[in-house]
């Protein structure tokens, strides 16, 4: 039976990096995100739902989901986010448990989680959870590097995520990522010996 890592870190962290890295060695890889994001396409199976409970104004002309005013609404009202979560966690998991199904052969597999310390409820089909961990400095760095925000919208951002210590008291498995992509590589290559070796016996 394939064993299953949930993989989570902050923004900036490196965690879909490592995520990669896993992949590379041939490791099934479920993005949970991935999964949230194809229920809310069009046509996704999560649109009814949202729909019935918060409105057309959720939509545009189209028919599409209005993502960014959704996502600031949520941001806004701890009754809208739990709203949401109603509807989207049920679908996530019961999509995920079936991507695992197509595994059954692996030794073990990578689900990567951004907010796994904030959401407990995935941690449900996880044998272990490994955190990719750096300092909040590092992350604020990348994340502008990568994306032009802000340091006050990325101190927003993670202001509204699980702190790094929240982070870090979860974790089964913990990867320092303050160094440059050789070490992060030389790190998920060893983490993924270990795996095989913990989990094949």
């Amino acid at each position: 039976m394939t064993a299953w890592v949930g993989l989570t870190g902050g923004i900036g962290s490196g965690k879909s990096t490592a995520a990669r890295l896993f992949a590379q060695h041939g490791v099934p890889l479920i993005d949970a995100d991935a999964v949230s994001r194809a229920l809310t396409a069009n046509g996704g199976a999560a649109l009814p739902a949202i729909r019935a409970a918060f409105g057309e104004a959720a939509f545009d002309f189209s028919g599409s989901l209005k993502r960014d005013a959704l996502r600031q609404l949520v941001f806004q009202s701890p009754e809208a986010k739990a709203k949401l979560e109603s509807i989207l966690h049920p679908l996530i998991l019961a999509e995920i448990r079936a991507q695992q199904q197509q595994f059954p052969q692996a030794v073990y597999g990578i689900i990567e989680i951004p907010l796994l310390a904030e959401q407990p409820v995935f941690q449900s089909i996880l044998q272990r959870i490994l955190v990719i961990d750096c300092s909040e400095e590092t992350q604020i760095r990348r994340t502008i590097e990568r994306s032009g925000l802000t340091r006050d919208m990325i101190n927003g951002i993670l202001a509204a995520q699980a702190s790094r210590q929240q982070r870090r008291s979860i974790a089964d498995d913990l990867i320092s990522n303050e160094a440059g992509l050789p070490e992060l590589a030389a790190a998920m290559e060893r983490q993924h010996l270990i795996y095989q070796q913990l989990f094949g016996s």
